[in-house]
């Protein structure tokens, strides 16, 4: 592991950006690393099919930097997921985490995600199976239950399956999954969080590594949390304002603050852009992940809508980041009146 640092144990915290649909690809990754250096980061979910009959480099590339870094998998077969998890580790990845969480209908229709909390003895041998093959810790990312399911049977029986079979830690989701009738966004919303059932599977396994997910929103919380449990995986909070991942290495790892501003993290990204500008990707691939790196300073609004329209522009470069940087860093420079200002947000 290229920073040597050794992902699980217990009594020794971890921050973790959670695997994010559309969200945590790796450009994404690379950017949130100039925050931290020590926050655990994940992939996407990507299913086994992806890897073993679709682009696999496409899927599994990532840059030394992102390390330590994860790859979340999709699937529920074991002999799949032991040939993917071959690949993921032969990549060089930090750690496999299985998704036996995610709600959406095409994850249902491939019987794997949270459907997968109905089948605890399969989730069991997909664990099992990908240990078989890997030196790389194994891990699992579940909810608390999923429709009408008894809350505290249905995680104790997953994860009695997933120990059994060799799991290096568990990644709790706090709420209930409700497969019918209601959307993967309302699922991250609509059903309670009971942070309570998770810091009582810890004090039942007090040497087994365990962290919470769903709704965290500060490093506050993640802190309180902290007091419970081993790790806080936080989701759309890091991504929608990833400034606040530069305070994770001093308040949570209590390693040397980053004692850049965002401004200086944002241009230590610069090289980074450069070199995906010069592989032909598009400006607007990468600066989709930084929209929120200003939330609530003044000239946030023209910055966003700085990198939204122009990085779209076909050829752009990093002369519309600097223009954007400017809006952020002298916004009175910019000139925008408050008549502008209002039209401005209401395209973003």
């Amino acid at each position: 592991m290229e920073n040597k640092q050794k992902l699980y144990e217990v009594g020794q915290p971890v921050f973790s950006v959670a695997p994010m649909l559309d969200w945590t690809d790796r450009h994404c990754r690379a950017f949130h690393r100039q925050f931290s250096r020590k926050a655990l980061l994940y992939t996407e979910m990507i299913t086994t099919g992806a890897l073993l009959y679709g682009d696999a480099p496409r899927h599994l590339d990532f840059g030394k930097s992102e390390h330590p870094v994860a790859c979340q998998l999709g699937g529920s077969d074991p002999k799949d997921l032991m040939k993917a998890a071959r690949m993921v580790a032969e990549w060089g990845y930090d750690e496999i985490n299985l998704n036996v969480g995610c709600p959406s209908d095409r994850v249902q229709n491939g019987r794997f995600g949270a459907c997968l909390m109905l089948e605890p003895k399969l989730v069991g041998e997909c664990i099992a199976a990908m240990k078989e093959v890997v030196d790389i810790p194994v891990t699992t990312k579940c909810r608390i239950g999923v429709d009408d399911q008894n809350e505290e049977e249905a995680l104790a029986a997953l994860v009695e399956e997933v120990l059994d079979a060799g799991t290096d830690a568990i990644w709790v989701h706090a709420r209930k999954a409700w497969l019918k009738g209601l959307s993967p966004k309302e699922n991250r919303d609509i059903p309670p969080l009971n942070y309570e059932l998770v810091y009582a599977l810890k004090k039942q396994n007090p040497d087994v590594f365990i962290g919470v997910n769903g709704g965290i929103k500060t490093l506050e919380e993640c802190e309180q949390h902290l007091k419970h449990l081993d790790g806080v995986m936080v989701g759309r909070a890091a991504y929608q304002s990833p400034a606040m991942m530069a305070h994770v290495d001093e308040r949570i790892y209590e390693a040397c603050p980053n004692e850049n501003s965002t401004a200086q993290s944002i241009r230590e990204y610069i090289p980074y852009i450069e070199a995906e500008l010069a592989r032909g990707t598009r400006l607007s691939h990468i600066t989709r992940h930084m929209l929120g790196s200003y939330q609530g300073v003044p000239g946030a609004r023209h910055f966003r809508r700085i990198l939204t329209v122009g990085a779209n522009k076909a050829g752009a470069g990093l002369e519309v980041l600097e223009e954007a940087l400017e809006a952020v860093e002298r916004p009175a420079s910019i000139g925008y009146g408050v008549e502008e200002q209002e039209d401005i947000l209401a395209t973003l």
